[in-house]
C-alpha cells in the first residue's frame, strides 16, 4: 500500500454556498507526527468541528502544509510567497487563511554555524515583512488573514537552536499577536510550550523530536481555535 499520492496535486469538491479556510504552512500543518493514515492533523480537527457546527458546516479547510517550507527561501517546495497565489489566491472561495510559518526560517539560520546579531535582526525583519504581504495580497481579495504564533522547538537536534533564536522566534510572536496586523491570531504557542520551559513544547504534545507535534498535540491544536473566527 502507498502512502504518498505522486500524482494528485489537488481536489476540487462542487458545494453549494461553500467557501473555504487555508492553511499555509510547513510540516507542523502537513502532519508530521500524527498518524498515518489518521487524518488527525490539526488542520483535520479543524475541518471536523467546522463540519460539527450547523453555521459553520458550509466552510471546508485546504491543508497548504509542506514539510520543510519556509516563507523566504525555497527548500521541499517554493516558499510561502512564491506559491502564495498558486496556493491560496487561486483556489476557489478562499474567504479565511491561516498563516502558520517561519519555524523552518528560524531555524535553518544557525543550523550549520552561528551568525552576528545583526543577521538574526534581518531575518526577524524579513520575516515580519513577508508576513505584512501575505496580509496585503490576502486583502485585496477580501480574504481574512489570520496569524498563528510559531510553536517552540527547543531542544530539536536538527536545529539546536540557542537563546537567540529563540528570542527571534519570541520577537516574530510579539508582532504576530500585536493589534493592527493580522486580522486575528491563534496562539498556537500557548496552546502547545511547557510553562515550565517555554522554548520547549509540552512533554505530552511533543512528536519525540522536540520540533513537530504528536497526535495529542495536533489535537489539542485544532481544538484551541475559535470557531467564531469564521462567523
Amino acid at each position: 500500500m502507498l502512502e504518498h499520492w505522486y500524482f494528485l496535486s489537488g481536489l476540487d469538491v462542487l458545494a453549494k454556498n461553500s467557501l473555504t479556510v487555508v492553511t499555509l504552512g510547513d510540516s507542523i500543518t502537513d502532519g508530521r507526527g500524527s498518524t498515518t493514515n489518521g487524518n488527525n492533523r490539526w488542520p483535520d480537527i479543524l475541518a471536523n468541528r467546522l463540519q460539527d457546527s450547523a453555521s459553520t458546516r458550509h466552510i471546508g479547510v485546504l491543508n497548504a502544509g509542506i514539510g520543510g517550507n519556509r516563507l523566504l527561501l525555497d527548500g521541499n517546495g517554493p516558499n510561502a510567497l512564491a506559491r502564495f497565489d498558486r496556493d491560496v489566491l487561486a483556489r476557489n472561495h478562499v474567504r479565511y487563511l491561516i498563516v502558520f510559518e517561519g519555524v523552518n526560517d528560524l531555524g535553518t539560520l544557525t543550523r550549520e554555524s552561528e551568525v552576528s546579531d545583526a543577521q538574526h535582526s534581518d531575518l526577524v525583519h524579513r520575516m515580519i515583512l513577508a508576513y505584512q504581504e501575505m496580509i496585503d495580497r490576502s486583502h485585496v481579495h477580501a480574504i481574512k488573514a489570520i496569524g498563528a504564533t510559531i510553536t517552540p522547538y527547543g531542544g530539536s537536534e536538527y536545529y539546536h537552536p540557542n537563546a537567540l533564536n529563540e528570542a527571534d522566534r519570541r520577537a516574530i510572536n510579539a508582532w504576530i499577536r500585536a493589534p493592527g496586523h493580522f486580522d486575528a491570531v491563534i496562539d498556537f504557542d500557548k496552546v502547545a510550550a511547557d510553562p515550565e520551559r517555554p522554548d520547549r513544547l509540552k512533554p505530552q504534545l511533543d512528536s519525540g523530536d522536540h520540533l513537530h507535534l504528536s497526535a495529542a498535540g495536533y489535537k489539542a491544536m485544532g481544538e484551541a481555535i475559535d470557531l467564531q473566527l469564521f462567523r
